[in-house]
């Protein structure tokens, strides 16, 4: 198969273009300055060039703040993006992958969320990526959307590197323990999406499915374990969100139920703090 990915240089994009090297598939990988998805003229005249079979659509406006007042550029990319890409991809019969959030939800039921559940987006990052799932779930095209949550990898900017350095200059820290998710570690998701890749999942039609890594989380549970795991000499503290103001509300339940990618594509998921030791080891080996 030929594979795009495109967001190449962030988490995702970066863990996938890692395992692509073992990979007898053909792999292209964009970012904006390769593709500006949001050029519509650009993404037609990039397939007309290029074969390719299947999209795994990485880009993404990831910044839960900024995006209540960055809301035209969250919406171009997080939802016109993915419109331009869906139209290409019915045009040229391209199979697309879009990974999407957990934060389409508003996290104010305390049972993991399915797929089926009502979304209820609390701010403008979630109601724009809500907007990006409808125009795949709502096309034609051949396609699965994936949401996920908590993501950090050893690429990129993320809550463990965070915590990580922020560990060695302080001697506490205050974490919410309010929120509730589930950490998901980027390679763990870049492994299953291209497991999904390799099998005729896009037969029956448009899929919506729910990845994380197992188990539960607060956002302090998560520091706790990556000053642990670490080896990082920083007492965490429990505080509240009320304690933490941000310009955008975000759920406070937001773990996801993921039997079904787990039964229909006979993906075993590792749990959480697992994930977050093998993650660990590869940023100190880096």
């Amino acid at each position: 198969m030929h594979i795009l990915v495109t967001g190449a240089n962030g988490q995702l994009g970066s863990e996938l273009r890692e395992l692509s090297s073992d990979s007898k598939d053909v792999f292209l990988f964009t970012d904006v300055q390769e593709l500006d998805l949001c050029d519509k003229a650009e993404v037609f005249s990039f397939f007309e060039s290029n074969k390719v079979d299947v999209i795994i659509n990485c880009a993404a406006y990831t910044a839960v703040d900024k995006a209540e007042t960055d809301a035209e550029i969250a919406q171009n990319v997080n939802a016109m993006a993915v419109k331009n890409l869906v139209d290409a991809a019915l045009k040229c019969d391209i199979k697309l992958i879009h990974v999407s959030t957990d934060y389409v939800f508003n996290g104010q039921h305390y049972k993991p969320w399915h797929e089926e559940d009502v979304v209820s987006p609390l701010g403008v990052y979630g109601y724009t990526k809500r907007e990006g799932e409808n125009y795949l779930l709502e096309s034609y095209v051949k396609g699965v959307v994936i949401r996920t949550s908590w993501l950090y990898s050893s690429y990129g900017n993320n809550f463990v590197k965070t915590m990580m350095r922020l560990g060695k200059e302080r001697s506490e820290l205050g974490v919410i323990f309010d929120q509730i998710g589930t950490p998901t570690y980027a390679k763990d998701l870049a492994e299953a999406i291209l497991h999904i890749c390799q099998h005729d999942v896009f037969g029956s039609g448009k899929k919506l499915l729910h990845y994380s890594n197992e188990g539960v989380a607060s956002w302090y549970d998560f520091a706790k374990a990556i000053m642990e795991i670490a080896d990082v000499d920083c007492e965490v503290k429990p505080i509240e969100t009320k304690d933490y103001p941000t310009p955008a509300a975000r759920p406070f339940y937001s773990v996801m139920n993921k039997k079904l990618i787990k039964e229909e594509y006979a993906i075993t998921i590792p749990y959480w703090r697992d994930a977050l030791k093998k993650c660990i080891a590869k940023i100190k080996e880096n």
